[in-house]
């Protein structure tokens, strides 16, 4: 009895994640200005597939992930669900410290600090 319990748990956690998954696809269809036909056609299958798709009644088979993917214009791991990785911008914390700390010393050091960072950063453009 346990396995079946389990078995159960798994399809209503598979059943979530095609329903988030199809609307993911129903979203993305829409910012490409794609109806269902249309993004049916371009995929092979016919407008109920893919309406079914979106409300998540029917599983999207894991072939047609990348074809989606591709004309929808997102990629396979936004399509889903994993959050896209940005990558960080700006200084890193102990260089952030550095600045703060440079911003205490008096005017005559920071202009030496500010021609030391040039001089090193045209060596490195170079």
């Amino acid at each position: 009895m346990p396995e079946r319990t389990y078995l159960l748990q798994m399809n209503s956690s598979e059943n979530g994640f095609f329903q988030d998954l199809g609307k993911r696809v129903a979203t993305a269809r829409k910012e490409q200005g794609l109806t269902q036909s249309e993004l049916a056609e371009l995929l092979g299958v016919t407008q109920p597939v893919i309406a079914s798709y979106e409300t998540g009644r029917r599983k999207i088979p894991a072939v047609l992930l990348p074809p989606i993917s591709k004309e929808l214009r997102i990629s396979l791991t936004e399509l889903l669900g994993e959050p896209q990785k940005t990558a960080k911008r700006g200084p890193t914390p102990k260089l952030l410290k550095q600045f703060e700390a440079v911003s205490t010393l008096p005017k005559e050091r920071q202009k030496f600090v500010s021609q030391f960072l040039d001089t090193v950063l045209s060596q490195t453009a170079s």
